[in-house]
């Protein structure tokens, strides 16, 4: 994840903060990259990505969960091919919000939680069919935004049911970011690169004291030994 920042020694106003939020094997999140790069750049998020198997990660993650930065999926896909894709709920709806009218808005957002909300894999895809056939003839950019991540916006009902509400967002890290945002509006500056680096990085470890364990820590032992879920619900062989 990211979010602008903007540097001291940085006239381009395009550097920004990228930060990393990981689930260990007990179900506990932690903070796991803090960096600075450019939000669109593939290489920024190669580098993260670099630096934590310098650091010893060497357990591929099971899923990544982000909004729709091109670069930071390039680098997943090369850095860790086969890694499952989850779309953040929250980005995407905002995303469609913003091509729509405001006196569309409060269909468009019931139509959209249907989808997510939606018990099975079958149904969701139903209710995206639903939304798709309502705002492709008059709000086509509506319907397009929707369509083009229709596959990485429901990976999550690969994943226990427990964990659903974990994986459909990115919002534990985003809430940490209005902590920080807070906090740099309030120092009227970043100060040096290190200083700011510095100060992120300490707020985001504060944050983490507050961040709860997964729901359903049970199931993670099978997540990990690549036990196939469908529709949140453990696989079982016949």
């Amino acid at each position: 994840m990211y979010f602008n920042i903007r540097l001291a020694d940085d006239d381009t106003k395009k550097q920004c903060i990228l930060v990393l939020m990981g689930a260990t094997a007990e179900g506990r999140k932690e903070l796991i990259a803090v960096s600075d790069g450019y939000r669109e750049s593939k290489d920024s998020w190669l580098e993260v990505i670099r630096d934590l198997k310098r650091r010893g990660m060497t357990t591929i993650p099971k899923l990544a969960i982000g909004d729709g930065a091109l670069g930071f999926w390039a680098a997943i896909r090369e850095e860790w091919p086969g890694v499952a894709e989850q779309r953040c709920w929250v980005h995407k709806t905002a995303n469609v919000l913003a091509t729509l009218p405001k006196s569309r808005h409060g269909k468009a957002k019931a139509g959209l939680r249907e989808i997510w909300h939606a018990p099975t894999r079958k149904q969701a895809e139903a209710a995206l069919d639903a939304f798709l056939e309502d705002h492709e003839a008059k709000y086509a950019k509506a319907a397009e935004c929707v369509r083009k991540d229709r596959q990485e916006l429901l990976s999550f009902y690969r994943f226990p049911a427990e964990h659903w509400t974990h994986l459909r967002t990115t919002n534990p890290i985003e809430s940490t970011f209005a902590t920080i945002r807070h906090r740099h509006r309030r120092t009227k500056g970043n100060g040096s690169r290190a200083a700011c680096l510095a100060m992120v990085f300490k707020l985001a470890q504060a944050a983490q004291r507050s961040w709860r364990y997964l729901n359903g820590r049970d199931q993670l032992v099978h997540v990990i030994r690549g036990v196939q879920f469908i529709d949140g619900e453990r696989e079982v062989a016949a």
